[in-house]
């Protein structure tokens, strides 16, 4: 990481959450230029499924703390 970088982060995390998701999607999202329509179709048809999924009780949701707790331990 260089120093523009590191500055760039450093900025970045000292905003408010909701700026900070924000900067992420649009970060994520200029990735995206030129993707594969074979890979977007098939997020596409997952998301769907877990939608339906969660639509029709066959799983339930787990609030994200709950969630991160499992997958990383934290207390």
């Amino acid at each position: 990481m260089n120093q523009l970088t590191g500055e760039l982060l450093k900025a970045a995390l000292a905003l408010p959450p909701e700026a900070r998701a924000a900067l992420a999607g649009s970060l994520l999202e200029s990735l995206e230029e030129g993707s594969d329509p074979d890979l977007e179709s098939a997020w596409a048809a997952e998301i769907a499924k877990r939608v339906n999924e969660l639509d029709e009780g066959r799983v339930l949701a787990v609030p994200y703390p709950e969630a991160r707790k499992r997958i990383v331990g934290d207390s």
